[in-house]
């Protein structure tokens, strides 16, 4: 069964920055794809960033530049760093493998 947990959301002024992590469960977390989604009060989710299994990464225009994906295997954990935050950033963020498996998602407000 995968489980993933999210931590590191908050309140942050504009400009300011944040690292959020997914920690998850699995002794095959090396093989997994994994990424982050967010979604915003009255909006659909949307994907954020994603790093692959072979090291492929990718990132919506929204963040392209600011914010940065990492992973540490030997610690099942997926990382997003968050920086120059803007206050459209403000949504729940939400860590998944494969697109199929979610994490209960971690808030980030950022405020003007």
């Amino acid at each position: 069964q995968v489980q993933l947990v999210e931590s590191g959301g908050g309140l942050v002024q504009a400009g300011g920055s944040l690292r959020l992590s997914c920690a998850a469960s699995g002794r095959t977390f090396r093989y997994w794809n994994m990424g982050w989604s967010r979604q915003a009060p009255g909006k659909e989710r949307e994907f954020v960033a994603a790093h692959d299994w072979s090291g492929v990464i990718r990132y919506s225009d929204s963040v392209k530049g600011r914010f940065t994906i990492s992973r540490d295997n030997a610690k099942n954990t997926v990382y997003l760093q968050m920086n120059s935050l803007k206050p459209e950033d403000t949504a729940v963020y939400y860590c998944n493998r494969e697109q199929s498996w979610w994490g209960q998602g971690t808030q980030v407000t950022v405020t003007s």
